[in-house]
């Protein structure tokens, strides 16, 4: 889509990320209209240009106008970028479904899964809009803190859709000669990753906060992306989405970045602090932490065995100890590497015998 064919879009939700892409797309050129849930966020934002609470440090452009009216935020849109935490997902899009009068895309950038009904991001919004909408929505998802984002470190994203036409079009929307946005049709692989990875992040964290060094850290990488593709297959995801961006690139961030909040939380949790006190603490939210309560009932649901969610779960919501949860998982029945990630119809991989 060229610049032309858009003049205002709507940023719902003023988090970090949600800040990083108002600021993004407004130095492009765009006027954006900026939904904020805190009335002293708008107000530091429209004095000062700059979201201290969440992205401090940045200064926001003048076209990014700030509100906590969502009637004003998608007065005479053209696209909204939903941007809000994953458990109020389903109330903004119910609160901003009678003020769009008309069909226009919806861009989605929340990674999570809502605990309850245990639906992706994208389902959720489906559940609100009528079926003539569901071909206007896309998800963004990929390698890409907040920070780093607006202060233009080289990023590669996902966008995913399934149309790809609109893909195709909104690809160049949010494309910079620093953020890099890759297109795909794989809706649900590109979520799961997105939001299974913050459950992986937490563990890691607890792995580097009980000292447990890299050897261990590579293999809860490895074995997170197995647990990941398991799920996936049984959700009906494209296996390949999980070696990209959204999957094995996002997972890789969260679990040795120091900036993931939920990495940080897995290092509060060897600490031996409980997740109550972490969630209470902070104004940002931890999606991992609700995340893994909706994944393990996933894997229930569906059959898969995810012994790394599980372990997590325990530790998070059965105050189970995280080195005697690491020592349980280590110490399981050996099996195959590849157990699980083939295919039914598929033969495991044997070597060529020698003539």
């Amino acid at each position: 889509m060229t610049r032309s064919s858009f003049q205002v879009i709507s940023v719902i939700g003023a988090g970090a990320w949600g800040t990083a892409l108002a600021h993004l797309l407004a130095t492009k050129g765009f006027n954006i209209r900026l939904w904020v849930y805190e009335a002293e966020v708008v107000e530091a934002i429209q004095g000062t240009r700059e979201n201290s609470w969440y992205l401090p440090g940045v200064v926001l452009p003048n076209s990014i106008q700030a509100t906590n009216s969502l009637a004003d935020a998608v007065q005479n849109t053209e696209l909204v970028v939903l941007a809000v935490p994953s458990h109020s997902m389903s109330s903004v899009i119910s609160n901003l479904r009678p003020l769009l009068r008309q069909v226009l895309p919806i861009t989605i950038a929340t990674k999570g899964i809502e605990e309850g009904t245990l639906q992706l991001m994208s389902q959720v919004v489906e559940g609100h809009l009528p079926q003539t909408w569901h071909s206007s929505l896309t998800v963004l998802t990929g390698p890409s803190f907040a920070a780093e984002v607006s202060r233009w470190k080289p990023t590669t994203i996902l966008l995913a859709g399934r149309d790809f036409n609109l893909v195709n079009r909104l690809q160049q929307v949010f494309l910079t000669p620093q953020f890099r946005v890759y297109a795909g049709r794989d809706v649900i692989g590109a979520q799961l990753g997105g939001a299974l990875k913050n459950v992986m992040a937490i563990a890691s964290g607890i792995v580097d906060g009980l000292d447990l060094g890299f050897n261990a850290r590579a293999a809860l990488i490895t074995r997170g992306l197995a647990e990941m593709i398991r799920l996936g297959r049984g959700l009906g995801a494209d296996v390949s989405t999980f070696y990209g961006l959204s999957g094995l690139g996002d997972l890789v961030l969260t679990c040795t970045g120091s900036l993931s909040r939920n990495y940080q939380v897995g290092i509060q949790l060897a600490k031996g602090h409980d997740a109550a006190s972490l969630q209470s603490s902070t104004r940002t939210v931890a999606e991992g932490i609700p995340t893994t309560r909706a994944t393990m009932a996933l894997a229930e649901q569906y059959h898969v065995d995810m012994p790394i969610v599980r372990g997590i779960y325990r530790v998070l919501f059965e105050k189970q100890n995280p080195r005697h949860v690491v020592s349980d998982l280590m110490s399981r029945t050996a099996k195959g590497e590849t157990d699980g990630l083939l295919p039914p119809n598929m033969p495991a991989f044997e070597p060529t015998a020698r003539v």
